[in-house]
């Protein structure tokens, strides 16, 4: 993913949740809607999980330190950690507890045009929204499945906009079926109960979130379509023979630290390994820009070398 196609996700996402979160806060004040109330924290909350990311990408452009020597790329990991923790504590606890409440202890809504104009004001903004996060997604993704896409991506900011957006139209649509819902029957407690499906839809996706942005966390290998491409261009077929084993391990989103043992010729002297080792880590980082960090250590294929550890790909 391009650090521009992120941001531009991330900044329409932001525009048009702050603009919805304040006209569901308008239309829960003149209507007592409960379902509007849930989705105005829900709209607030996403406006803050955008900040979040923002936030994250610019802290991990930070040079690398003495203490951080491999940099600040697993920052965007971090925050968009924290990004599904508010979206689960913030946005899916609060719509349970209003859901619940709105169950127990239902009143009729108040003039109702407010929350269904606001409600289909929402739907355009966030379709907009969501449009441009899977135009920006379709960029990168090539011919995975959308599935795959969330399962795979290194850079954690569009799956989080694509699952938030997803979930915020499911959620105005549950929203708009309370609303339509209470007023058909004048029970108000269907207001609730589509407040209880927008807080349960919402822990449901800060869920997924958490899993795959804890995976990044603690540290996730290139993909096989790289590894392929480092393997290759690490060997000339001259000097170096072979790749014995190598792990990959991605730094940051566009950052990918490479460690192999490759094998060399017993009879090569020392100057010609490291000219053919400086050549290696070049063709390495032209067939994968983002491998930035390569440690290449030479050494000689022995017949008792495990298969499974000359193998292993990280």
């Amino acid at each position: 993913m391009s650090a521009s196609g992120g941001t531009k996700a991330i900044v329409a996402a932001l525009g048009a949740n702050l603009a919805i979160a304040v006209s569901k806060f308008v239309a829960a004040a003149f209507s007592g809607s409960s379902s509007m109330l849930a989705e105005g924290v829900h709209s607030l909350a996403d406006s803050g999980n955008q900040a979040l990311l923002l936030l994250g990408g610019k802290r991990a452009k930070r040079a690398a330190s003495e203490e951080h020597p491999f940099g600040y790329g697993r920052e965007r990991y971090i925050y968009a950690f924290l990004v599904s923790i508010v979206l689960f504590s913030v946005g899916g606890v609060f719509a349970l507890y209003e859901g619940i409440e709105k169950i127990r202890h239902p009143h009729e809504l108040e003039h109702w045009y407010w929350p269904v104009g606001v409600l289909v004001f929402a739907i355009i903004a966030e379709g907009f929204s969501f449009r441009t996060a899977i135009k920006e997604s379709n960029e990168t993704r090539g011919t995975q499945s959308w599935a795959g896409f969330v399962r795979t991506a290194k850079a954690p900011e569009l799956p989080v906009v694509l699952l938030e957006d997803l979930g915020a139209l499911i959620g105005l649509v549950l929203a708009l079926g309370g609303v339509l819902m209470a007023m058909a029957t004048g029970e108000g407690v269907w207001d609730g109960v589509g407040t209880l499906c927008i807080g349960v839809l919402l822990i449901a996706i800060a869920l997924v979130l958490a899993a795959e942005t804890k995976s990044l966390l603690l540290g996730e290998a290139a993909g096989k379509e790289s590894v392929l491409k480092i393997r290759a261009a690490a060997v000339d077929g001259v000097t170096v023979t072979g790749v014995i084993h190598m792990r990959t391990l991605h730094l940051g989103p566009d950052e990918l630290l490479v460690a192999a043992k490759i094998a060399v010729e017993h009879d090569d002297d020392a100057a010609t390994v490291a000219a053919a080792i400086d050549a290696a880590e070049a063709r390495i980082r032209s067939a994968v820009p983002i491998a930035r960090v390569i440690y290449l250590e030479p050494d000689i294929l022995r017949q008792q070398t495990p298969p499974a550890e000359r193998a292993a790909d990280a």
